[in-house]
């Protein structure tokens, strides 16, 4: 499968103009503040995520860091390098993972680190 492909939970960090852009471009997403979980911890989210096979996208690297060094169960977690408060700058790094011949399973991280024009990713598959 396409990273994107996943079901997708939109941490509170993420634009919600990238949130309609995904949803009008046919992928299935919902936010944490849709879904009434704004203000909870990052674990609590991951979990959540997990228990609802969804892959996390967002802009903080906690993620990794409690999916890696604490072990916590999760179907994958996409991050975009930097957070950017332009949606416009998010969408065109999403358009290059959209492009991309990524095959995952679960239990992935995709970074994907903009810099300028340019879009460097690395998964690592678990």
């Amino acid at each position: 499968m396409k990273p994107l492909d996943f079901p997708l939970l939109a941490d509170e960090n993420i634009h919600p103009e990238v949130i309609v852009y995904l949803r009008e471009s046919g992928y299935d997403i919902v936010s944490v503040s849709e879904r009434g979980l704004s203000g909870q911890s990052d674990d609590a989210i991951l979990n959540i995520a997990f228990q609802d096979r969804r892959i996390i996208l967002t802009h903080d690297s906690d993620f990794g860091r409690l999916a890696i060094l604490q072990d916590l169960p999760f179907v994958g977690i996409i991050y975009l390098r930097p957070g950017h408060i332009q949606a416009s700058f998010t969408i065109k790094t999403i358009e290059v993972i959209q492009k991309q011949a990524l095959s995952v399973q679960e239990k992935f991280i995709l970074v994907a680190e903009r810099t300028g024009n340019s879009v460097k990713i690395r998964l690592r598959q678990r």
